[in-house]
């Protein structure tokens, strides 16, 4: 009885700890958000009414609003680009690492993790010095694969947990049978741990689209991406435009996180059901 007692008291401090914690995250941004359909260019309440101008100066067809179009586009193509370079480049290491005759395999994951634990100042600063040898500063291409080893972590872990729930012998089943390695993972491997392929490419353009200080060390204005544009905004004219762009931002991300948590939990059935 008192294991049980304490067991539901450290549950019950978990939980108003965790709760406190996502409050201290999420209020913030539940005050922020109603300032995006203020009526007047303030930050006060109460609001004195309620307007979508300044969703309609982002979409519009003023100056501002094409930068802010051209942010979005440049926030979406260098996302997707990324996205597909890490989940190919993570997938293909998760299932080689998967084996247990890798050489070296413990160094090699945790240099595959490393910008999980490296500041991204440092990861950006190098990436300056990196790229710039390469004439890749102020590129899409820069931008693309710079934003893409940031996403391969993200890809590797979901796609590792994948792979411990797939039995290797269906591999090796369909080698010996003169299938080619290829074929056996394109039609064997691949079915089996798409949702955890699916949730890694998630994360990856997640990282992506919020992707900030990378971006000011390698973008030209010509590559500003909608992260970019909201700093610029806060450091030069604070505008509920700004906050209206934020709080879009924040939408699309917490789309995607749902559609992440989605994935994970049917990738948790299928090798349940496994």
């Amino acid at each position: 009885m008192v294991n049980t007692s304490l067991e539901r008291a450290s549950n019950l401090a978990v939980a108003v700890v965790s709760l406190l914690v996502l409050l201290f995250l999420i209020v913030p941004l539940l005050v922020a958000i109603p300032l995006s359909f203020n009526l007047e260019p303030y930050f006060t309440y109460p609001m004195p009414g309620y307007s979508l101008r300044w969703y309609a100066e982002i979409f519009g067809s003023s100056a501002n609003g094409v930068a802010w179009h051209a942010a979005f586009a440049n926030s979406l193509f260098i996302g997707l680009c990324a996205c597909v370079v890490a989940t190919v480049l993570g997938t293909m290491a998760s299932f080689g690492l998967n084996r247990e005759d890798v050489p070296f395999r413990g160094l090699v994951q945790g240099l595959l993790l490393s910008p999980l634990v490296v500041p991204v100042v440092v990861f950006a600063t190098g990436s300056v010095y990196f790229f710039a040898r390469l004439s890749l500063v102020g590129t899409y291409t820069g931008l693309i694969i710079a934003h893409a080893l940031l996403g391969v972590p993200y890809v590797v872990i979901t796609v590792t947990a994948a792979l411990s729930g797939f039995d290797n012998n269906l591999y090796r089943a369909g080698v010996s049978l003169g299938a080619t390695p290829l074929s056996v993972f394109r039609k064997v491997v691949l079915p089996l741990i798409a949702p955890g392929v699916a949730s890694g490419a998630v994360f990856a353009f997640v990282v992506s689209w919020d992707e900030i200080i990378v971006t000011l060390f390698l973008a030209y204005p010509e590559q500003h991406t909608v992260p970019r544009r909201l700093w610029a905004g806060v450091n030069e004219q604070l505008s509920p435009v700004v906050i209206a762009a934020s709080t879009i931002l924040f939408i699309i991300t917490l789309g995607l996180l749902f559609a992440t948590e989605y994935l994970r939990r049917r990738n948790e059935r299928l090798l349940g059901s496994a």
